[in-house]
């Protein structure tokens, strides 16, 4: 069935991709020789020219689990890479809008943040596991440095008026309501409840717990502060005004941290390359080597 597809395929293609050359089929897709030709100019061996037409492979099959899952990139992604780009390069905005390879940067833009929140979707339940054997073989530092770390739960809110309502009305409405919900949990309530009922932050879903924070802003000192079970006082927050408690805290050495984190990252790389691996091998694919 698969090689009848191929032939309904290569017949079947219209005249503008027909006088390419196909290099290689995957699925219902074809890799043409014109689509990698800036990438083939630079290699130097028929070595080389595989690799190139193996990463493309991979590049298409994964653009495709893309679409089939729906996590494309949003524009407001997008816009953000272009505006980082444009930084970086000293470039406005309207400058690099009007380079001559702008559509061909947009491409590689949504290319890349694809499969990058494709990697962080496959990978987002994998809780790889670190051996205290292992962080003391990989991990070890001569001269420790131990600091201060808290995690915290907050409520957010930043408006309960409609939007037609000043800033200053605004403010006043928020900064009445979370005294109220502060009464209410000094009184017994339970925190997490009213954060999960209250918050408008993206972290009401687990009671308003943050990660691990360290102790270096003025907020985060007054929380660390605070006794068992205390509601902060209500501050300005990025997302509107809150109101916090401390729930746990902890001392640590940030470089071991960070190489846990390092360790950590490249384990989900390569369960991710596994399911790459996975996914390659359940399609179809077919190389006309003797084309490149």
């Amino acid at each position: 069935m698969r090689r009848f597809f191929l032939l309904l395929l290569l017949f079947s293609l219209n005249i503008s991709i027909a006088a390419n050359t196909i290099v290689a089929v995957v699925n219902e897709d074809v890799i043409t020789l014109d689509s990698i030709e800036w990438q083939l100019s630079f290699a130097n061996s028929y070595d080389e020219k595989i690799d190139i037409v193996s990463r493309q492979i991979d590049l298409l099959l994964q653009l495709n689990a893309v679409n089939e899952l729906s996590i494309e990139p949003e524009n407001n992604e997008i816009n953000g890479a272009l505006t980082q780009l444009a930084q970086n390069n000293n470039y406005s905005i309207s400058k690099l809008k009007s380079h001559p390879q702008f559509i061909l940067l947009v491409e590689q833009i949504i290319e890349t943040l694809s499969v990058i929140k494709l990697e962080q979707f496959i990978t987002k339940d994998f809780k790889p596991e670190l051996s205290e054997n292992e962080i003391l073989q990989k991990c070890r530092n001569e001269k420790p440095t131990r600091i201060k770390q808290i995690k915290i739960a907050q409520i957010i809110v930043s408006e309960i008026l409609d939007s037609s309502s000043s800033k200053s009305e605004q403010k006043n409405a928020v900064v009445g309501f979370l005294e109220k919900l502060s009464k209410h949990i000094s009184k017994g309530a339970s925190f997490e409840a009213i954060a999960k009922l209250h918050s408008q932050h993206p972290s009401y879903y687990n009671g308003g717990l943050s990660e691990w924070l360290f102790v270096n802003t003025p907020n985060i000192e007054i929380i660390d502060s605070l006794q068992d079970g205390k509601v902060s006082k209500i501050y300005e927050t990025g997302g509107g005004w809150a109101i916090a408690i401390k729930v746990d805290e902890r001392n640590i050495d940030p470089d071991i941290e960070t190489c846990k984190e390092q360790i950590k990252s490249q384990k989900s790389q390569k369960y991710y390359l596994e399911w790459l691996k996975e996914l390659r091998e359940s399609a179809y694919i077919e190389i006309y080597t003797d084309k490149l």
